[in-house]
């Protein structure tokens, strides 16, 4: 680890992004604090996405809750590369406290980013988090609008194997019998009451 957490210091951003990677990988939560500065100077060049990409999800691994406050303004920034939303999305639903992991999903679906919800979506689906009935309606509202083709479906999809109720049954057929292969897969296993396992990127 320590070897990791000093390449993220190297001048070039594969390097830095291998060691962020590596550091997700091992998620110890003594790397929160060198993370949590090189993500600080990660982001001053657009050009290096992807390892910014890395660094927010090592962060989220990670646990380390005082990045929070960061990535929370970060999420609220202009990204040309909006998979870094999917990431940031990610990290603060994971950083959360329990009690608030509520409402950071919330606040993920509410900015109007994309990306960003799916990311949130995801952190829920891939930790397999119960959530309240509120919350739970919240998040079928938001998902009701969308186009059938909307992969902002395939997280919530995923993560409903855990989630109660009548309207939650009532989008899982509707996934299952949509036009996209993976949501209805992941529609289908939750109907059953079967989390499948993701590897995300």
């Amino acid at each position: 680890m320590d070897e990791a957490v000093t390449q993220l210091g190297h001048r070039l951003s594969p390097k830095r992004r291998s060691a962020a990677t590596r550091l997700r990988r091992l998620a110890d939560p003594t790397a929160g604090p060198s993370l949590l500065e090189a993500l600080k100077l990660e982001v001053r060049d657009a050009r290096t996405w992807e390892t910014q990409y890395q660094i927010v999800m090592a962060l989220g691994m990670c646990g380390h809750r005082p990045a929070l406050g960061l990535l929370r303004d970060l999420a609220q920034r202009p990204f040309k590369a909006t998979m870094v939303y999917v990431a940031l999305g990610d990290a603060i639903v994971r950083l959360s406290a329990p009690k608030d992991t509520a409402s950071s999903l919330r606040w993920c679906l509410d900015t109007g980013t994309p990306m960003l919800a799916d990311g949130a979506l995801r952190a829920v689906a891939m930790q397999r988090l119960p959530l309240d009935t509120a919350t739970i309606d919240h998040v079928l509202d938001f998902l009701s609008p969308l186009d059938p083709q909307d992969g902002r479906r395939f997280w919530a999809a995923a993560a409903a194997a855990g989630w109660p109720g009548p309207r939650v049954r009532k989008f899982l057929q509707e996934c299952a019998a949509g036009p996209r292969t993976d949501v209805a897969d992941a529609a289908t296993s939750s109907l059953q009451g079967k989390y499948q396992t993701y590897s995300p990127l």
